[in-house]
Protein backbone atom coordinates (compact mmCIF):
# COMPACT_ATOMS: atom_id res chain seq x y z
CA UNK A 1 0.00 0.00 0.00
CA UNK A 2 1.26 3.47 -0.67
CA UNK A 3 2.51 5.28 2.82
CA UNK A 4 3.49 9.10 1.68
CA UNK A 5 5.20 11.89 3.70
CA UNK A 6 4.28 15.03 0.97
CA UNK A 7 0.59 15.67 -0.28
CA UNK A 8 2.01 15.55 -4.11
CA UNK A 9 3.72 11.79 -3.57
CA UNK A 10 0.73 10.89 -4.60
CA UNK A 11 -1.07 10.73 -7.78
CA UNK A 12 -3.58 7.21 -9.54
CA UNK A 13 -2.16 7.13 -13.23
CA UNK A 14 -3.60 3.95 -14.20
CA UNK A 15 -7.26 4.16 -14.30
CA UNK A 16 -9.32 4.68 -17.09
CA UNK A 17 -13.09 4.73 -18.03
CA UNK A 18 -14.57 2.78 -20.78
CA UNK A 19 -16.95 5.29 -22.31
CA UNK A 20 -18.32 2.63 -25.08
CA UNK A 21 -21.97 1.89 -22.86
CA UNK A 22 -22.79 5.93 -22.61
CA UNK A 23 -21.65 7.83 -25.68
CA UNK A 24 -21.28 4.59 -27.83
CA UNK A 25 -18.02 4.48 -29.13
CA UNK A 26 -14.74 2.86 -28.07
CA UNK A 27 -13.12 5.60 -26.36
CA UNK A 28 -11.14 5.21 -22.84
CA UNK A 29 -10.84 8.39 -20.21
CA UNK A 30 -7.73 8.47 -18.00
CA UNK A 31 -8.77 9.81 -14.93
CA UNK A 32 -6.23 12.69 -13.48
CA UNK A 33 -7.85 13.67 -10.61
CA UNK A 34 -7.40 11.12 -8.37
CA UNK A 35 -4.55 13.07 -6.13
CA UNK A 36 -4.80 15.74 -3.41
CA UNK A 37 -5.07 18.40 -5.97
CA UNK A 38 -7.71 16.86 -7.57
CA UNK A 39 -6.90 17.31 -11.21
CA UNK A 40 -3.93 16.92 -13.60
CA UNK A 41 -2.26 20.58 -13.01
CA UNK A 42 -0.65 18.56 -9.75
CA UNK A 43 2.14 17.21 -12.32
CA UNK A 44 2.79 20.45 -13.87
CA UNK A 45 2.92 22.31 -10.76
CA UNK A 46 5.27 20.35 -8.90
CA UNK A 47 7.79 20.12 -11.86
CA UNK A 48 7.50 23.89 -12.17
CA UNK A 49 8.60 24.69 -8.26
CA UNK A 50 10.98 21.89 -8.49
CA UNK A 51 12.36 23.20 -11.62
CA UNK A 52 12.44 26.49 -9.81
CA UNK A 53 14.01 25.07 -7.02
CA UNK A 54 16.76 23.54 -8.90
CA UNK A 55 17.69 26.71 -10.27
CA UNK A 56 18.35 28.15 -6.66
CA UNK A 57 15.52 30.98 -7.77
CA UNK A 58 12.90 29.99 -4.17
CA UNK A 59 14.36 31.90 -1.22
CA UNK A 60 12.85 32.13 2.57
CA UNK A 61 11.58 35.14 1.43
CA UNK A 62 10.08 34.43 -1.77
CA UNK A 63 5.99 34.35 -2.90
CA UNK A 64 5.68 32.51 -5.49
CA UNK A 65 2.81 33.41 -8.03
CA UNK A 66 0.53 32.24 -10.43
CA UNK A 67 -2.04 33.14 -13.02
CA UNK A 68 -4.72 30.37 -12.77
CA UNK A 69 -8.17 29.42 -13.19
CA UNK A 70 -8.23 27.33 -10.85
CA UNK A 71 -7.05 23.82 -10.70
CA UNK A 72 -3.05 25.29 -11.31
CA UNK A 73 -3.66 27.17 -8.13
CA UNK A 74 -5.23 24.61 -6.21
CA UNK A 75 -2.05 22.40 -6.84
CA UNK A 76 0.06 25.49 -6.39
CA UNK A 77 -1.38 26.13 -3.07
CA UNK A 78 -1.30 22.40 -2.03
CA UNK A 79 2.35 22.09 -2.99
CA UNK A 80 3.52 25.85 -1.15
CA UNK A 81 1.52 24.47 2.32
CA UNK A 82 3.98 21.24 2.18
CA UNK A 83 7.19 22.76 1.45
CA UNK A 84 6.55 26.11 3.74
CA UNK A 85 6.34 28.56 0.64
CA UNK A 86 3.90 31.57 0.61
CA UNK A 87 2.04 31.56 -2.63
CA UNK A 88 -0.30 34.31 -4.03
CA UNK A 89 -2.91 33.09 -6.92
CA UNK A 90 -4.31 35.85 -9.47
CA UNK A 91 -7.50 34.46 -10.75
CA UNK A 92 -10.51 35.29 -12.12
CA UNK A 93 -14.47 35.91 -11.72
CA UNK A 94 -14.83 32.75 -13.38
CA UNK A 95 -12.94 30.18 -11.30
CA UNK A 96 -15.33 28.35 -8.96
CA UNK A 97 -15.89 29.50 -5.40
CA UNK A 98 -15.24 25.84 -3.92
CA UNK A 99 -11.98 26.51 -5.71
CA UNK A 100 -10.95 29.94 -4.20
CA UNK A 101 -11.91 28.09 -0.80
CA UNK A 102 -9.60 25.14 -0.83
CA UNK A 103 -6.77 27.84 -1.84
CA UNK A 104 -7.34 29.51 1.04
CA UNK A 105 -8.00 27.36 3.26
CA UNK A 106 -4.41 25.71 2.20
CA UNK A 107 -3.29 29.15 3.33
CA UNK A 108 -2.94 30.77 0.08
CA UNK A 109 -3.71 34.39 -0.84
CA UNK A 110 -6.67 34.84 -3.84
CA UNK A 111 -6.38 37.82 -6.06
CA UNK A 112 -9.47 38.08 -8.03
CA UNK A 113 -9.05 40.00 -11.28
CA UNK A 114 -12.31 41.83 -11.64
CA UNK A 115 -12.25 43.75 -14.95
CA UNK A 116 -11.46 42.33 -18.56
CA UNK A 117 -8.42 43.70 -20.87
CA UNK A 118 -9.74 45.18 -24.66
CA UNK A 119 -7.91 42.50 -25.95
CA UNK A 120 -6.67 39.39 -24.08
CA UNK A 121 -9.95 39.57 -21.63
CA UNK A 122 -9.38 38.09 -17.97
CA UNK A 123 -6.70 36.45 -19.11
CA UNK A 124 -4.47 39.56 -20.01
CA UNK A 125 -6.06 41.57 -16.83
CA UNK A 126 -4.69 39.18 -14.77
CA UNK A 127 -1.15 38.46 -16.54
CA UNK A 128 -1.11 42.90 -15.90
CA UNK A 129 -1.26 42.44 -12.23
CA UNK A 130 1.15 39.85 -12.16
CA UNK A 131 4.04 42.06 -14.11
CA UNK A 132 2.68 44.82 -11.87
CA UNK A 133 3.05 43.18 -8.95
CA UNK A 134 6.66 41.52 -9.94
CA UNK A 135 7.96 45.04 -11.12
CA UNK A 136 7.07 46.24 -7.44
CA UNK A 137 7.99 43.20 -4.84
CA UNK A 138 11.20 41.86 -5.75
CA UNK A 139 10.46 39.06 -3.41
CA UNK A 140 7.55 37.66 -6.19
CA UNK A 141 8.95 34.38 -8.33
CA UNK A 142 5.86 34.27 -11.19
CA UNK A 143 6.17 30.62 -12.21
CA UNK A 144 4.64 31.37 -15.56
CA UNK A 145 2.61 28.60 -16.94
CA UNK A 146 1.66 29.90 -20.28
CA UNK A 147 5.71 29.95 -20.68
CA UNK A 148 7.60 27.45 -18.21
CA UNK A 149 8.91 24.58 -20.39
CA UNK A 150 8.50 22.76 -17.62
CA UNK A 151 4.86 22.30 -18.21
CA UNK A 152 4.83 20.81 -21.29
CA UNK A 153 8.05 18.62 -19.71
CA UNK A 154 5.37 17.12 -17.03
CA UNK A 155 3.46 15.32 -19.18
CA UNK A 156 6.35 14.08 -22.01
CA UNK A 157 7.81 12.34 -18.54
CA UNK A 158 4.88 11.10 -17.15
CA UNK A 159 1.90 11.60 -18.46
CA UNK A 160 2.30 10.39 -22.38
CA UNK A 161 4.46 7.62 -21.03
CA UNK A 162 1.36 6.06 -18.78
CA UNK A 163 -0.70 6.04 -21.23
CA UNK A 164 2.21 4.35 -23.53
CA UNK A 165 2.37 1.57 -21.21
CA UNK A 166 -1.63 1.03 -21.05
CA UNK A 167 -2.04 1.43 -24.78
CA UNK A 168 0.58 0.19 -26.60
CA UNK A 169 -1.54 0.06 -29.71
CA UNK A 170 -2.90 3.82 -29.02
CA UNK A 171 -4.06 4.98 -32.62
CA UNK A 172 -6.17 8.67 -31.44
CA UNK A 173 -5.06 10.34 -28.42
CA UNK A 174 -7.92 13.30 -27.36
CA UNK A 175 -6.16 16.10 -25.12
CA UNK A 176 -8.10 19.33 -24.09
CA UNK A 177 -6.10 22.55 -24.73
CA UNK A 178 -5.69 25.17 -22.20
CA UNK A 179 -2.35 26.68 -21.53
CA UNK A 180 -1.27 23.30 -24.02
CA UNK A 181 1.26 22.15 -21.68
CA UNK A 182 -0.40 18.87 -21.51
CA UNK A 183 -1.21 18.87 -25.16
CA UNK A 184 2.55 19.54 -25.99
CA UNK A 185 3.93 17.06 -23.98
CA UNK A 186 1.66 13.97 -24.81
CA UNK A 187 2.29 15.70 -28.74
CA UNK A 188 6.24 15.76 -28.61
CA UNK A 189 6.52 11.91 -26.39
CA UNK A 190 4.05 10.19 -29.08
CA UNK A 191 5.76 12.03 -32.68
CA UNK A 192 8.98 10.46 -30.61
CA UNK A 193 6.89 6.73 -29.98
CA UNK A 194 7.59 3.85 -32.34
CA UNK A 195 4.37 4.15 -33.83
CA UNK A 196 2.11 6.99 -35.35
CA UNK A 197 -0.22 8.64 -33.09
CA UNK A 198 -2.92 10.89 -34.26
CA UNK A 199 -2.96 13.77 -31.80
CA UNK A 200 -6.61 15.83 -31.44
CA UNK A 201 -6.68 18.78 -29.63
CA UNK A 202 -9.89 20.01 -28.03
CA UNK A 203 -11.14 23.47 -27.63
CA UNK A 204 -14.22 25.56 -26.19
CA UNK A 205 -15.65 27.78 -28.94
CA UNK A 206 -14.51 31.73 -27.85
CA UNK A 207 -10.98 30.42 -27.51
CA UNK A 208 -8.34 31.89 -29.38
CA UNK A 209 -5.67 29.39 -29.11
CA UNK A 210 -6.20 28.04 -32.87
CA UNK A 211 -6.98 31.31 -34.30
CA UNK A 212 -10.68 31.07 -33.55
CA UNK A 213 -12.98 34.09 -33.00
CA UNK A 214 -13.07 35.31 -29.25
CA UNK A 215 -15.91 34.94 -27.44
CA UNK A 216 -17.45 34.95 -24.33
CA UNK A 217 -16.38 31.58 -21.68
CA UNK A 218 -17.63 30.90 -18.75
CA UNK A 219 -16.02 27.38 -17.64
CA UNK A 220 -12.99 27.65 -16.86
CA UNK A 221 -10.08 25.24 -17.42
CA UNK A 222 -9.71 25.18 -21.29
CA UNK A 223 -9.44 27.81 -24.14
CA UNK A 224 -7.59 31.05 -24.14
CA UNK A 225 -8.20 34.26 -24.63
CA UNK A 226 -4.36 35.34 -26.40
CA UNK A 227 -2.59 32.56 -28.23
CA UNK A 228 -0.62 30.51 -25.80
CA UNK A 229 3.08 31.01 -25.91
CA UNK A 230 3.87 26.86 -25.46
CA UNK A 231 1.88 25.62 -28.71
CA UNK A 232 3.21 24.29 -31.69
CA UNK A 233 0.88 23.28 -34.00
CA UNK A 234 3.16 21.22 -36.18
CA UNK A 235 2.71 18.54 -33.71
CA UNK A 236 -1.59 18.53 -33.71
CA UNK A 237 -3.44 16.62 -36.41
CA UNK A 238 -6.99 18.04 -35.68
CA UNK A 239 -8.64 20.23 -33.41
CA UNK A 240 -12.56 20.25 -32.82
CA UNK A 241 -13.83 22.99 -31.02
CA UNK A 242 -16.60 22.56 -28.52
CA UNK A 243 -19.56 24.44 -27.42
CA UNK A 244 -19.88 25.21 -23.88
CA UNK A 245 -23.20 24.11 -23.74
CA UNK A 246 -22.25 20.53 -25.36
CA UNK A 247 -19.67 20.68 -22.33
CA UNK A 248 -22.95 21.04 -20.12
CA UNK A 249 -24.10 17.95 -21.79
CA UNK A 250 -21.63 15.99 -21.82
CA UNK A 251 -20.93 16.38 -17.78
CA UNK A 252 -24.40 15.99 -16.91
CA UNK A 253 -24.88 12.54 -19.37
CA UNK A 254 -21.43 11.41 -17.45
CA UNK A 255 -23.14 12.31 -13.96
CA UNK A 256 -26.25 10.43 -14.65
CA UNK A 257 -23.83 7.19 -15.17
CA UNK A 258 -22.49 8.08 -11.50
CA UNK A 259 -19.47 9.45 -13.12
CA UNK A 260 -18.87 13.43 -11.95
CA UNK A 261 -16.31 14.76 -14.20
CA UNK A 262 -15.74 18.76 -14.19
CA UNK A 263 -15.94 21.24 -16.93
CA UNK A 264 -12.49 20.34 -18.68
CA UNK A 265 -13.59 16.58 -19.11
CA UNK A 266 -16.73 17.42 -20.60
CA UNK A 267 -15.36 19.49 -23.02
CA UNK A 268 -13.05 16.83 -24.21
CA UNK A 269 -15.74 13.87 -23.98
CA UNK A 270 -17.70 15.91 -26.05
CA UNK A 271 -15.20 16.79 -28.56
CA UNK A 272 -13.56 13.20 -28.69
CA UNK A 273 -16.96 11.78 -29.56
CA UNK A 274 -18.14 14.32 -31.74
CA UNK A 275 -15.16 13.62 -33.85
CA UNK A 276 -15.25 9.71 -33.33
CA UNK A 277 -19.30 10.21 -34.84
CA UNK A 278 -17.48 12.27 -37.79
CA UNK A 279 -14.54 10.23 -38.60
CA UNK A 280 -16.30 6.81 -38.26
CA UNK A 281 -12.84 5.46 -36.30
CA UNK A 282 -14.46 1.89 -35.17
CA UNK A 283 -11.45 -0.14 -35.65
CA UNK A 284 -9.00 2.27 -33.73
CA UNK A 285 -7.76 2.75 -30.04
CA UNK A 286 -8.75 6.04 -28.61
CA UNK A 287 -7.59 7.60 -25.34
CA UNK A 288 -8.82 10.55 -24.03
CA UNK A 289 -7.34 12.83 -21.14
CA UNK A 290 -9.93 14.00 -18.24
CA UNK A 291 -8.18 16.64 -16.06
CA UNK A 292 -10.72 16.84 -13.00
CA UNK A 293 -13.06 15.49 -11.21
CA UNK A 294 -16.39 17.38 -10.97
CA UNK A 295 -17.22 18.60 -6.97
CA UNK A 296 -15.66 21.73 -7.65
CA UNK A 297 -18.47 22.11 -10.33
CA UNK A 298 -21.43 21.47 -8.21
CA UNK A 299 -22.22 25.41 -8.13
CA UNK A 300 -22.17 26.41 -11.32
CA UNK A 301 -21.94 23.06 -14.29
CA UNK A 302 -24.17 20.77 -12.00
CA UNK A 303 -26.56 23.74 -11.21
CA UNK A 304 -29.57 23.95 -12.79
CA UNK A 305 -30.37 27.34 -12.02
CA UNK A 306 -26.61 28.46 -13.16
CA UNK A 307 -26.77 26.37 -16.66
CA UNK A 308 -30.30 27.81 -17.71
CA UNK A 309 -29.49 31.16 -17.17
CA UNK A 310 -26.45 31.17 -19.12
CA UNK A 311 -27.45 28.50 -21.72
CA UNK A 312 -31.13 27.91 -21.85
CA UNK A 313 -33.78 25.92 -20.20
CA UNK A 314 -33.58 23.35 -23.11
CA UNK A 315 -29.69 22.58 -22.38
CA UNK A 316 -30.60 19.66 -20.02
CA UNK A 317 -33.67 18.04 -22.39
CA UNK A 318 -32.52 14.40 -21.92
CA UNK A 319 -30.28 12.56 -25.04
CA UNK A 320 -32.05 9.46 -26.47
CA UNK A 321 -30.63 6.47 -25.05
CA UNK A 322 -28.07 4.16 -26.82
CA UNK A 323 -29.00 0.97 -26.93
CA UNK A 324 -26.78 0.30 -23.80
CA UNK A 325 -28.31 2.45 -21.64
CA UNK A 326 -30.80 1.76 -19.18
CA UNK A 327 -34.11 2.73 -19.76
CA UNK A 328 -35.45 6.00 -17.81
CA UNK A 329 -38.02 5.57 -15.16
CA UNK A 330 -41.32 7.22 -15.48
CA UNK A 331 -42.76 8.40 -18.68
CA UNK A 332 -40.38 8.76 -21.84
CA UNK A 333 -39.61 12.21 -22.26
CA UNK A 334 -40.02 14.25 -25.54
CA UNK A 335 -37.91 13.48 -27.81
CA UNK A 336 -34.86 16.44 -27.78
CA UNK A 337 -34.97 19.00 -31.12
CA UNK A 338 -31.82 18.41 -33.04
CA UNK A 339 -28.93 20.79 -31.53
CA UNK A 340 -26.25 22.13 -34.04
CA UNK A 341 -22.41 22.10 -33.20
CA UNK A 342 -19.35 24.49 -34.66
CA UNK A 343 -16.24 22.86 -35.36
CA UNK A 344 -13.03 23.94 -36.66
CA UNK A 345 -11.26 20.88 -38.02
Amino acid sequence: MPVISTPYAFNEEELYVDLRSIFGHSLFLKCEGFNFAGSIKLKAATEMVESAERAGDLRPETILVESSSGNLGVALSMIAASKGYRFLCVTDSRCNLATRLMMEALGSQVHVVADQESNGGFLGARLAYIRSLCASDERCLWLSQYTNPSNWQAHYRRTAPAIARAFPRLDLLFVGAGTTGTLMGCARYFREWNRPVRIIAVDSVGSVTFGGTPGHRMIPGLGMSVQPPLLDESYVDDVVQVEEADTIRACHRLAKRGFVFGGSTGTVVSGATDWLTRHEERDRTAVAIAPDLGERYLDTVYHDNWVQDLYGEDVLAPDPPLDADVAPLGPTPPEPQPRRRRHDA
